[in-house]
Formats: C-alpha cells, structure tokens, sequence
C-alpha cells in the first residue's frame, strides 16, 4: 500500500474537520430529537420487560389453576373440577383456555352426559379461532360421544367426518373406525366390514384402532 503524501494527509484533515463541523451542526440541529429518541428506546425496553415479566406470571398463575383443577378431579371432586375448568376457559390465556374446554367436554363424557360432551366438542370443533388440527381431534372426540348420544345426528356426523379420512388428514385412521361404527350401527355390514379391513392390515394405523379394527371384524365375520 502507497505512503500518504503531505497533500493526502493535508485533505484528510480538511475531510475531518467537516465531518466534526457537519456532526456539530446536526447534532445543534437534531440533538433534542435524539435525546428523545433514547429516552423512548429505554421506555419500550422498560416495557417490554414488563410485560415479559407480566406474560411469566399470567402463564404461572394459569399454570397453577389448571393444576388445581386437575388435582380436584383426581381426588372426585369432578363438580368442582368442571366448574374451576369452566373458570379457565372463561379468561383463561389461550393455550390453557382451550385445553379446559376439552377438559370440561371430557369430564361430560366421564360422568354419562354423551350429548352435554358432544355439544361441547362440537362448539370446539364449530370454533374459527382454534387451529384446525384441534378443531378435528374435537370432531373425533365428539363422534365418539354422538355414537352413544340420544337422538344424535349420524349422518351430519358422517359428513363432518368424511374430510378427515383422507390420506392427508392426521386423524384419518380414528376418522375410519368411528365411520366403521356407523355403518356397522346402520346396518351397512359391508361396509363396516371394508372399512376395519383397511384399519386391520395397515401398518401404519395406531396399534390401538388396529387391534380395535380386528375385534370388529370378528364380531362382523370375515
């Protein structure tokens, strides 16, 4: 790399010197503005740890409720375990909101209310602010409850089912035996019968709804 001459040197100084005046005057000109500026910066980092602070405790306090609704079911309280989920899901976050909604249709289910669960897995899975993956668990939960539930909808729920047998679909295989029931229920014997083949020699059905699938198709014969 060349030497600077004494003109270089000369120039750079002369540069320098307009850099430090130019900043000077920008600083003369704008220098109340960047105080504010910082000030502001500071504000919104105070903030934001706040609310950092503020989300921990929202989520710990939840946290804790859900537990303890939990623990009132766990030692037959199941009345006021429902009502505590009830609570959760009311003004609850949501995250916790939405797993005491199924808890609450749970808790209808275990106590006999198969169309108290139904509707309330149905409200779940009718919910556009739910991500559709649970919105679907929410058709199979309550499918399972319609088939013992009074005076249920069957074919609706035939239709409400149909797009979650599909290939794509992350509950297809549960989708299929719970369509396998209803044909077997209305008297659709070859169809039921297709259907729990299917479940029973895929592999990648769970090992659960195959042994299920299995058991029908002794009941049904082969």
């Amino acid at each position: 790399m060349a030497e600077k001459t004494e003109e270089d040197l000369l120039f750079q100084e002369i540069d320098e010197e307009m850099r430090q005046d130019q900043a000077t005057k920008l600083w003369q000109a704008y220098g109340k503005y960047a105080i504010v500026g910082v000030v502001l910066l500071v504000a919104a980092v105070a903030g934001f740890q706040g609310w950092k602070a503020y989300d921990i405790s929202t989520r710990e306090a939840d946290g804790e409720r859900f537990s303890k609704a939990q623990a009132m079911v766990q030692t037959d309280q199941g009345e006021a375990g429902l009502k505590a989920f009830a609570d959760i899901a009311a003004d609850g976050r949501a995250g916790y909101a939405l797993l005491a909604r199924f808890q609450q249709a749970r808790l209808l289910a275990r106590a006999g209310d198969a169309a108290g669960a139904a509707a309330a897995y149905q409200a779940l899975s009718e919910d556009g602010g739910i991500d559709p993956t649970y919105r679907d668990l929410a058709v199979i939960l309550g499918g399972l409850q319609e088939l013992n539930a009074a005076g249920a909808d069957l074919t609706a729920l035939e239709s409400r089912l149909e797009p979650l047998m599909a290939e794509t679909s992350s509950w297809r295989f549960s989708a299929r035996e719970i369509k396998g029931l209803l044909a077997h229920r209305s008297g659709n014997a070859s169809g039921a019968r297709k259907l729990f083949q299917g479940l029973a020699t895929d592999p990648r059905a769970p090992q659960g709804i195959r042994l299920r699938a299995q058991e029908m198709l002794s009941i049904l014969g082969k």
